[in-house]
């Protein structure tokens, strides 16, 4: 059972990303503020469901909650500023645009940058542990793949559809092939080789 709040007292938007470690596309974040002693058995970190499931509380999620948004970073902003920079700002961005402000931010992983002047705590692994990072989860999943899909009909030959931008043997084989698009990460290393991959 997750705990439906870190923060006694406080109005708390969960955070987390989707996509930090793919090879190509934007990374994703939401942010997320539920009820107050908020329930919903179904909610888990959105690794552990099915595509079909997060697709469900999704709706469900942006039905109950308080507040709750998506923040994008691109991939030529991940080249200049790094992934772990450009998954914080995403999570930055998404809080932005909340329409109702937090008095503070639960964030999955072990690195953020203060948001204003908000409290804030890192957890690792607390997609598992509390549903508003639960459902930003599902949020930035879910928004992310719909994003890599709809890249993956530009350029089916990188099989997004099922890898979403990540490092699989049939997308570097694809990268190899055919080069890289205007969406892969240059500051990544593409081949798996060790190598930036700035030659293309």
């Amino acid at each position: 059972m997750l705990a439906s709040y870190y923060y006694i007292g406080k109005l708390e938007a969960g955070c987390d990303e989707a996509g930090r470690g793919c090879l190509a596309g934007s990374v994703y974040a939401a942010a997320v503020i539920l009820p107050e002693d908020y329930h919903n058995e179904e909610l888990n970190d959105s690794k552990q469901l099915t595509d079909k499931r997060r697709k469900k509380l999704r709706k469900i999620i942006e039905h109950d909650a308080v507040a709750w948004a998506v923040g994008i970073v691109t991939p030529e902003e991940i080249d200049k500023i790094n992934i772990l920079n450009a998954s914080i700002l995403a999570m930055h961005r998404a809080l932005d645009q909340l329409r109702v402000r937090p008095e503070a931010v639960i964030v999955d992983g072990n690195r953020f940058k203060p948001y204003q002047d908000l409290p804030y705590t890192t957890i690792v692994k607390g997609d598992g542990k509390y549903l508003s990072i639960a459902a930003a989860s599902i949020l930035a999943k879910t928004y992310r793949d719909d994003y890599m899909d709809r890249l993956a009909e530009e350029y089916p030959q990188y099989d997004w559809l099922s890898n979403k931008g990540y490092p699989t043997k049939k997308h570097r084989e694809a990268i190899r092939q055919y080069g890289i698009t205007p969406y892969h990460r240059k500051s990544f290393n593409l081949l798996g080789d060790g190598q930036l991959s700035f030659d293309f």
